[in-house]
């Protein structure tokens, strides 16, 4: 039998139904302000990216790429890379104005570059005022991917959160990388064209890093999305910002050997050697030569040797001549979208 319909029940039936009520406009409301939150801060962090454009074009890569400002005067920080290697490098800020910029310096190693524009009173990120995050942590990750923005239109935003704090191994796969240092591997689709160089930060706008550049594991077809940790790149920032960046002394090459590798012994022939700065892109292989046993191919180009950058034809014939004949040579090269390394030995004298 029923309970009777008592002012008491009655009561306790309006309670529950205010309590719920409550429940969820309180639920609505934290979800409402969390949207106001991120809207702010995307909004606060929108002026603080840059679009870069620079080389590009050869093989269908792309001339495009992100950046993130670290000075009211100008100064912009992205990833190194073949967008670069031009002396007609541009920016666009959120607002549409357009600059010419100057590459003040590059790490390689850290596969970073510090630009300036001639400006002053921008939007920037502290890099003193950056955090570090944890796994969990919740993040937003702005950038120019695809190229999508070419003039005033907003960058890019994704969310996600920090997967993991690890060491970017120096092996993925086929891949090796300059940086070896640690990263955030974050769950957003970061790994897109455009997107290197541009700005992690947590739900609250604080920088954490800056993205990095595509890799891509041809051996399982996964792609990792990740950043470097601001602490990393400060001292080298700093010391390009100031003029001081030098390379470490163990870089440098200090005496050529008596016999040194060619690239006709490797069996490389490279386009002609026709501007200052011609990138070195591999025109022929000859058959049977250490070069086609590694499977180089033509209309590769090489990016690095021994983990040193080569920009050009002659940059390259002068790294070889560090390199003793009898020494095994890691080759980086670009291949269409894919980063690919490779090692070389000459034949060994009878």
């Amino acid at each position: 039998m029923p309970d009777r319909f008592t002012p008491a029940s009655s009561r306790r039936v309006v309670r529950s139904l205010l309590t719920a009520s409550l429940l969820l406009l309180f639920v609505s409301l934290a979800g409402a302000a969390q949207a106001v939150g991120l809207r702010d801060t995307v909004a606060q962090a929108e002026p603080k990216i840059a679009k870069i454009y620079g080389a590009g074009g050869f093989q269908g890569l792309e001339a495009y790429q992100s950046g993130l400002l670290i000075s009211a005067e100008g100064h912009i920080l992205t990833v190194w890379s073949y967008v670069l290697d031009t002396d007609e490098i541009s920016v666009t800020l959120f607002d549409g104005r357009r600059f010419k910029a100057q590459l003040l310096g590059a790490d390689p190693r850290l596969e970073l570059a510090v630009l300036k524009i001639d400006a002053t009173g921008l939007s920037y990120f502290e890099l003193a005022a950056a955090v570090s995050a944890e796994p969990g942590t919740r993040v937003l990750a702005f950038s120019n991917l695809f190229g999508i923005a070419t003039g005033d239109e907003q960058a890019s935003v994704l969310h996600g959160i920090v997967a993991s704090k690890t060491r970017l191994e120096a092996r993925r796969g086929v891949f090796e990388t300059p940086y070896k240092g640690p990263v955030y591997v974050v769950d957003a689709m970061t790994n897109n064209p455009g997107a290197a160089g541009g700005a992690l930060t947590d739900f609250d706008g604080r920088l954490l890093g800056m993205l990095g550049k595509e890799l891509r594991n041809t051996l399982s077809n996964t792609w990792l999305n990740y950043a470097i940790p601001v602490d990393q790149m400060t001292t080298t920032i700093d010391q390009i910002r100031a003029g001081n960046f030098v390379r470490k002394p163990t870089d440098e090459p200090s005496q050529k050997p008596e016999k040194a590798l060619t690239l006709e012994l490797l069996g490389l022939v490279l386009v002609p050697d026709v501007l200052e700065r011609t990138p070195p892109f591999v025109d022929a292989v000859r058959p049977g030569s250490p070069a086609a046993n590694a499977d180089l191919r033509p209309d590769d180009l090489l990016l690095f040797v021994n983990d040193r950058l080569v920009q050009s034809c002659k940059a390259l014939a002068n790294e070889l001549s560090f390199v003793d004949r009898i020494d095994t040579l890691k080759v980086t090269v670009i291949r269409g979208q894919d980063l690919i390394e490779v090692k070389l030995s000459a034949p060994v004298e009878p």
